[in-house]
């Protein structure tokens, strides 16, 4: 099995959190609870911040088993040897992220509700691909749709993990994952629990139901 194919389960994005005890104590919660993946997504905080974050972000996925992937910005991925990157439509492309990280580590492209780009994505050598947002976001009120057919005719033309990301909750996973996600990325619905540890248990039993969705 590739590194690229453990791209399944809870995808766990962190909040923005400037204050690093708070953010590492929500994602061990998060980690304890069987998240298989954690992103490092913070908008608030500077430079420096976000070097010492992500690397106390990386030992903790080490102690856990988890992989660690940066988002946006492949450069700070190299520098703490995180798993990999994602990367977005404004973001370095692909081949800049490969040349940063190798040929060992993951990388993911958003593609919104385009499989087009999903296509592109793929023949420049991505690791996975993100669709988004499926139901209205907090984090991304004007992000935009992507439907559950989209998703569907994904899994049947790209042979790589997809990712499902958007207003995802327990209530509503479960069409995504019947669709053919691989994994779910999530920040409200488990960052702004009063139990993370337990919301990440609670997403993590329906991919018992899913076992084929992985890419082997």
């Amino acid at each position: 099995m590739t590194l690229a194919a453990t791209i399944k389960g809870v995808y766990a994005i962190t909040p923005d959190c400037v204050d690093s005890a708070d953010l590492l104590h929500r994602a061990r919660m998060a980690l304890a609870g069987g998240a298989k993946i954690l992103q490092y997504r913070n908008k608030s905080a500077n430079c420096e911040q976000r070097v010492e974050q992500a690397h106390a972000l990386r030992m903790l996925t080490r102690e856990f088993g988890a992989l660690f992937i940066v988002n946006d910005d492949a450069r700070l991925a190299a520098h703490v040897d995180a798993d990999g990157v994602h990367v977005g439509a404004t973001d370095d492309g692909v081949e800049v992220a490969r040349t940063l990280l190798g040929m060992q580590k993951i990388i993911g492209v958003s593609c919104y509700n385009h499989l087009t780009l999903a296509h592109d994505a793929v023949n420049a050598g991505a690791d996975y691909v993100a669709f988004g947002a499926f139901f209205p976001s907090a984090v991304k009120p004007g992000a935009a749709v992507a439907t559950v057919g989209l998703l569907q005719q994904a899994r049947r033309e790209l042979n790589i993990p997809l990712v499902a990301i958007g207003g995802i909750t327990l209530h509503n996973a479960g069409m995504l994952l019947h669709a053919g996600a691989s994994a779910l990325a999530m920040i409200s619905a488990l960052f702004q629990t009063e139990d993370i540890t337990d919301a990440v248990k609670k997403m993590s039993s329906l991919f018992e139901l899913y076992p084929q969705n992985g890419i082997s």
